[in-house]
């Protein structure tokens, strides 16, 4: 497929500064630019790329101002990042479409199918299931009794949907994703010893989620474990039972909620981070990498750090102290030797 600079351009609403008609079939990053490709810039520290890159097209923002002649043709826009996002997507959707029934894959009688799914060769669709139009069930997929996918949903290869659990419209779920396994429920008797709480609930996915790879969300004691409307999930995360995250939330990867915990909507939830069990996080709450949310959050918009996590500009004001702490020890001894006894 190509398209010439002018093409792209009005596809993005850019203005084009060098040959209208350069011709890109690819794209590349900038630092690895080859002929015949579309690259971006946006973040300064790539600038020099700029001058050096073989792309034939760059996207870039209006404000760019270049300190040495570029060979490349340019695409002014207002934001080269989002514009740039904007066009992978309508590329995305210029891709062939999968769709219809391969075989050999099971789809109970009693589950209902939508206009124009996809289902992969070994997926499985259970009883009373129900698939929305547009859907897409890659091979291997788990589709479990009475699971109702959304349109336009896609379930990428290996993804397990446990029985009665809801995913919303316009949703991905990338391979390996575990919807509904059961909560992490366990009642000591007298003797210590442990027995299982069954879990009787459900997992509720609302509409624009992204869940990727390796994530776990388990399904309700009772009631719902819920992730908000357009929420994103990183791969590796683990979302506890009688969990609800909020919409448009973000969590990266390796983090964790525990049981019954809310998280609100807004979130930037950055990698390894822990959130302990039955406490409320705020909406537009910032929690940096590797912090430990152990207490409730109640105002908005703050950020946090560390572990126990607090307030971020408290915590580095305190890492002057105490990454001094050794020096300081030095310090006091020297000064209690020179103070007479008694």
């Amino acid at each position: 497929m190509e398209f010439t600079a002018k093409q792209v351009a009005d596809l993005i609403r850019g203005q084009v500064e060098g040959n209208p008609e350069a011709v890109v079939r690819d794209v590349s990053k900038i630092e690895e630019g080859r002929p015949g490709t579309l690259s971006f810039f946006s973040n300064p520290k790539y600038e020099h790329y700029v001058y050096s890159t073989q792309a034939s097209v760059i996207i870039v923002d209006n404000s760019f101002e270049p300190k040495q002649p570029v060979a490349a043709t340019l695409i002014r826009v207002p934001d080269a990042r989002e514009a740039l996002a904007e066009l992978l997507q309508m590329y995305e959707q210029m891709q062939p479409q999968k769709v219809g029934i391969e075989e050999p894959s099971y789809i109970s009688k009693s589950a209902t199918v939508g206009e124009k799914v996809y289902v992969g060769a070994f997926a499985y669709i259970g009883d009373g299931a129900v698939i929305g139009k547009g859907a897409k069930i890659y091979p291997q997929a788990y589709i479990g009794d009475g699971v109702k996918i959304g349109d336009g949903t896609t379930v990428y290869s290996g993804v397990k949907i446990y029985k009665g659990c809801k995913v919303g419209k316009n949703c991905v779920l990338h391979s390996g994703v575990v919807i509904g396994a059961d909560g992490f429920g366990f009642q000591p008797d007298e003797k210590g010893v442990y027995h299982k709480v069954p879990q009787v609930g459900i997992v509720e996915i609302e509409d624009d989620v992204e869940i990727g790879a390796n994530t776990c969300i388990d399904r309700a004691t009772m009631g719902k474990t819920v992730i908000g409307h357009g929420t994103k999930l990183d791969n590796l995360i683990q979302i506890a039972h009688n969990v609800t995250v909020g919409s448009d939330t973000v969590m990266a990867s390796q983090s964790g909620v525990a049981g019954s915990s809310k998280l609100g909507s807004n979130c930037i939830v950055a990698g390894q981070v822990g959130i302990a069990g039955h406490i409320e996080v705020a909406n537009r709450t910032t929690i940096a990498a590797q912090s430990g949310v152990q207490g409730s959050v109640r105002k908005e918009g703050q950020t946090l750090f560390g572990s126990p996590a607090f307030d971020y500009m408290a915590w580095t004001r305190s890492y002057v102290v105490f990454k001094n702490l050794p020096k300081l020890d030095k310090e006091l001894s020297r000064l209690s030797k020179q103070i007479p006894n008694g």
